[in-house]
C-alpha cells in the first residue's frame, strides 16, 4: 500500500511537474503571443502612419499640381484676353477710320481746289489739317507710294503705262491714297504702275 501511495505521490508530483511545466509553457506562449501582438500592433501603427503620411504627401502633390495647372490656365486666359482686346480695339479703330476716309478724301479735294474766297479756303485747309492730325494721333499712316516700287501688299494697280523716265514696276501716279494702322491696311492705295 505504501507503494501505491508512493506511486500516487509520484504520479501527483509528475502531474504537478507537468502542470507546472504546462503552466510555464502556457505563460511563456502567452507572453510571446502578447509580445508578438504588441509588435504586430506597433508594426501596424507604423504602417498606418507611413501610409497616412504617404497619402498626405500624395494628396499634397496632387493639390499642388492642380494649383499649378490652374495658375497656368489663368495666365493663358489673361494673355489671350489681352491679345483679343488689342486686336478688337485695332479692328474697331480701323473700321471707324474706314468710314471716315471718304469724308477725309473730300476735305483733301476741297483743300486742294482753287477758290477765289481766301477765308473759305483757309477754313477748309484748317479743318483738313486738324483732321489729318487727329488721324495720325490714332496711329493711322497714310500710304502714298508715288515714285516707289509697286507693292501689292499696300496698293492695287488700276492701270499700267509705259514711261521711259521711271524705272520698271514703279508707281507713276496715286489716284487714291491708302491708309494703315500698324500692319493692318485699312484701305489699299489705287495706283498707276509704270513699265510693269
Amino acid at each position: 500500500m505504501n507503494e501505491n501511495i508512493e506511486n500516487t505521490k509520484n504520479v501527483e508530483n509528475d502531474e504537478n511537474v507537468e502542470k507546472t511545466e504546462n503552466t510555464e509553457d502556457i505563460e511563456n506562449n502567452l507572453a510571446e503571443d502578447t509580445q508578438s501582438a504588441e509588435e504586430t500592433a506597433e508594426n501596424n501603427e507604423t504602417l498606418q502612419e507611413q501610409t497616412e503620411e504617404e497619402k498626405l504627401t500624395a494628396e499634397l502633390a496632387e493639390t499642388k499640381d492642380k494649383y499649378l495647372r490652374l495658375m497656368a490656365e489663368y495666365d493663358n486666359y489673361r494673355k489671350r484676353t489681352a491679345k483679343q482686346i488689342v486686336e478688337m480695339s485695332a479692328t474697331v479703330k480701323g473700321d471707324t477710320i474706314a468710314q471716315l476716309l471718304p469724308i477725309y478724301d473730300n476735305f483733301e479735294r476741297a483743300a486742294n481746289a482753287e477758290s477765289s474766297d481766301e477765308k473759305y479756303k483757309s477754313g477748309v485747309e484748317m479743318i483738313f489739317n486738324q483732321l489729318t492730325e487727329a488721324i495720325k494721333k490714332l496711329g493711322v499712316e497714310i500710304i502714298d507710294p508715288t515714285g516707289q516700287p509697286f507693292d501689292p501688299n499696300i496698293a492695287n494697280a488700276v492701270s499700267q503705262i509705259e514711261d521711259p523716265e521711271l524705272g520698271e514696276n514703279t508707281v507713276a501716279q496715286t489716284f487714291q491714297k491708302g491708309y494703315k494702322i500698324g500692319d493692318r491696311v485699312i484701305r489699299y492705295a489705287m495706283v498707276v504702275v509704270a513699265n510693269a
